[in-house]
This record gives C-alpha cells, sequence and structure tokens, in this order.
C-alpha cells in the first residue's frame, strides 16, 4: 500500500522554527506544512499589505524559508503553507526571491488566491444567527477555502505552495488527495484526512506542548520539543511519530486532547472539504511515542464557505505599574480606586483593571494571602486616539500622584481588530494557483 509521510512545521506564527529544520534535515519527509494563520493574524495583515501592497504576509516567512529551502530542496520536501496571510502573490515573489539568493534555481512556488472575498460583502449572510457588521467598518474578509486549489497547484507540480485561508486541516488534506487520488466525494476519507491535519495542525501540542502539568503531565525536554509527523497509508490510517531523539512525547493523552481542540462537537466538525465525524477515531500505541490513529468518518460538505470578517472596533489603551513589599496589595487597591475615578471622566468603554497574578483571571480568592509584589494592569477600548493616550497618561502620573513606590509603567495604544463570522454561497468563491520558477 502507498505511504507518504508528512511533518507539522509550525502551529502558529511565532511559533519555533528549529523543530522545521530538524523535520525538514531528518524527517525523511513528503511534505512539509507551516500552519501560520489565526482570525485575527490575517485581519492584521490585510492592514499591513494596506499601507504597503508589497507586504501582508506572515512576518517570519523569510526567516523559514531561508531556514528550510536548501533541505527541502536537497530531501525532495513540497512544502505548504498559508503563510501568504493576506498576501499570497507578494508572500510568492519574496520566496522566490529567497530561493534564487540561496541558488536553489527551478524552485517552482505557487500562490493561491481567491480567500478575499471582501468585494463580495454584499453576499454575506449571518452566522448562526449573529448580526452582520455594518459595511464601514469591516476592513478585511477571507473565505476559509478547503483543499481544491492546493490539489491542483501539487499537481501542477509546485514545490512551494503559499495560501491565504484556507482551513487548517486542508492544508494536510491536499497532499493526501494528491498523492493518493482520493475522489473528493468519498466523505469517510475526506473525514479520515481531515482528522490527521486536525491533529497535525498545531504542531507541537500534539508531542506534548501546551499539555505539560508538572506532576500530573511530566514531558521531556519541552526546550528542544519535536514537532509530529504522520505516516500515511493510501487507505487514510497513520501512524504518528516526531524524529528520534527530539524532546516531548505522543501519548493517548496528547492524541486525544488534540482531536477535541476546538471541536465544538465531534460528530459534526465542519470545514469546506466535509464535515467530519471523530467519534469513531481509535487510537492504538505502536511503540514509545508512535502511534495508529484510524477511525474518523465524514458527510458531505457544506454548501457555504464561512467567512472572517475582520472590523475596525476602535482602540485599545492599556498601562501597567508594579508594587512590592509590604503593603503592596493595599498599594495597588489604592492605585486603582484612583484610575476608576479618574477614567470615569473619559468614557472608557470595557474597562479592566486587573492586580496580575492574584485577580486578573478568576477574581480574588476569599482566603488568598497578599502578595508581596502586585502587577497592576489598566485596560479599555476607546473610540478617540486622544482619550485612549490619556489612560496612558493616567497610569503614568501615579509615580508622582498615587500610593508610594510604583515603579515598572509600560503603556501601549493599538488598533483593536474584532472578529466576525459570516457564510457565503460557495459558487460565489473560485479558487486560483499561479506558479513561478526561481
Amino acid at each position: 500500500m502507498k505511504k507518504i509521510r508528512i511533518g507539522a512545521g509550525a502551529g502558529f506564527s511565532g511559533d519555533r522554527i528549529e523543530p522545521a529544520v530538524e523535520l525538514a534535515e531528518k524527517g525523511h519527509l513528503d511534505f512539509l506544512v507551516f500552519e501560520c494563520l489565526a482570525e485575527r493574524t490575517i485581519a492584521l495583515s490585510q492592514l499591513r499589505k494596506r499601507e504597503d501592497p508589497n507586504n501582508g504576509f506572515d512576518p517570519l516567512l523569510g526567516e523559514r524559508m531561508r531556514a528550510v529551502l536548501p533541505a527541502c530542496r536537497r530531501n525532495g520536501v513540497r512544502v505548504i503553507s498559508n503563510m501568504g496571510a493576506g498576501n499570497p502573490r507578494a508572500a510568492a515573489r519574496e520566496t522566490i526571491e529567497i530561493a534564487r539568493s540561496l541558488g536553489l534555481h527551478g524552485l517552482r512556488v505557487a500562490c493561491i488566491d481567491g480567500d478575499d472575498v471582501l468585494h463580495l460583502k454584499d453576499a454575506f449572510r449571518p452566522f448562526d444567527d449573529q448580526p452582520l457588521p455594518g459595511n464601514t467598518t469591516i476592513i478585511s474578509a477571507n473565505a476559509y477555502l478547503g483543499a481544491d486549489a492546493l490539489v491542483q497547484a501539487l499537481d501542477g507540480g509546485a514545490d512551494v505552495v503559499l495560501t491565504g485561508r484556507v482551513a487548517d486541516p486542508s492544508l494536510f488534506l491536499g497532499p493526501l488527495i494528491h498523492a493518493f487520488g482520493w475522489n473528493t466525494g468519498s466523505w469517510d476519507l475526506m473525514g479520515q484526512g481531515t482528522a490527521l491535519g486536525h491533529l497535525l495542525e498545531c504542531a507541537g501540542q500534539l508531542t506534548g506542548g501546551y499539555f505539560a502539568d508538572p506532576g500530573y503531565k511530566d514531558v521531556p525536554d519541552l526546550d528542544r520539543l519535536g514537532f509530529p509527523l504522520a505516516d500515511v497509508s493510501e487507505d487514510g490510517s497513520a501512524l504518528l511519530t516526531k524524529v528520534d531523539g527530539s524532546g516531548g512525547l505522543i501519548t493517548l493523552q496528547t492524541c486525544r486532547e488534540q482531536i477535541l481542540y476546538e471541536v465544538m462537537n465531534p460528530s459534526s466538525y465542519i470545514t469546506p472539504d466535509v464535515v467530519a465525524d471523530f467519534t469513531g477515531i481509535r487510537f492504538e500505541q505502536q511503540a514509545p511515542g508512535a502511534m495508529r490513529v484510524i477511525g474518523a468518518k465524514g458527510k458531505p460538505r457544506p454548501l457555504d464557505y464561512k467567512v472572517s470578517i475582520g472590523i475596525d472596533d476602535g482602540l485599545i489603551a492599556e498601562g501597567q505599574i508594579s508594587y512590592a513589599g509590604p503593603g503592596a496589595l493595599a498599594r495597588a487597591e489604592l492605585a486603582r480606586q484612583i484610575l476608576e475615578k479618574r477614567l470615569a471622566q473619559i468614557g472608557a468603554e470595557d474597562l479592566r483593571i486587573d492586580m496580575i497574578g492574584l485577580s486578573s483571571m478568576h477574581g480574588t480568592p476569599a482566603d488568598w494571602p497578599a502578595p508581596y509584589e502586585v502587577r497592576l494592569r489598566t485596560a479599555a477600548r476607546f473610540t478617540r486616539e486622544i482619550d485612549a493616550k490619556r489612560l496612558t497618561r493616567e497610569v503614568e502620573s501615579l509615580y508622582l500622584n498615587g500610593p508610594a513606590a510604583g515603579a515598572g509603567v509600560t503603556f501601549a495604544v493599538r488598533e483593536n481588530i474584532a472578529i466576525v463570522p459570516a457564510l457565503i454561497a460557495r459558487e460565489l468563491v473560485r479558487p486560483t494557483f499561479s506558479m513561478e520558477v526561481a
């Protein structure tokens, strides 16, 4: 039975690069997939593109490509990533220039367009009855594409495929459809491929990242965590492993946690390619660090694409100050009272004043001992920059107008991008790919 090997090179935009290099050099891969895009990430990338038409792709694209392309070219590994973010064409041009500078002539780089559906905003429909935003506040709109265009680009011979907003599991399903010639109407195969994509998409989360809890769930060598790879057979069954000698682990518990991660209904996990059913998945430990997975199924894909709409939601201002030593909590509480009264005058929305390390997550437990040091954080939303800056000045003014011994003030004002989901009819969205050669 034919097999291919896929590795996960990243699980988010700021992920480590060394584990991907390890996979490219030692993983004996056919495909290396970098999943680097989140809902807010793509809205921010659209803002960067608006400021500079040659920008808008992942900030670490260049560093990642320089790190892995030589080994990938040498070992015949094809690269797939959504690092194109808001500007896949610019990402492809950047990758071509990097390949040429590395002497990797003949490298074929494809970019996939079509996820940017801002021009179709009049065709958006509400998602789960959530109201659509007003047109004046929309700054970006990207449909979650499926594996279709990825398959076309790989069939066309691409060594590197760069996309914008593609559903995370689809980045892994695409090479499976390409390699095995799967019928995209074979819903159980689509469901199993989607399950594998979902297991791999967060990279180190499958091998013990975001999992460790000392004394309860111990993970060895997190400082050199290895990212996962999968040996996938033509029937969709797979063996999940990592590079020998790398840190982390793959266990029944890490696999169970990841397959349920961000899944509202395991029997109906909706993607652009299939409505996957994870309820029948079986994990079988084959050896330490090697887990066989099989049993996902699927139902016909939805008639609509989901759309992630980025909207201008004003500004967020934040300021922080520290108090330490005897009476630190009482002094921080006095500072909080001062800020509440001062900020009530400027119309701050969603004002939060938190004691980091004490009450910022769950409130203050009744029997919690007074801390020796406290970090006071103040944040709020504003529509006007002049008011946002007033918050930062009020925090800074605590140096000489507040309790004793405040120190370490930091502050910032930033644009606030909110995300609203919507739906759009599939037939209105037309993904395409183009190819350049280094």
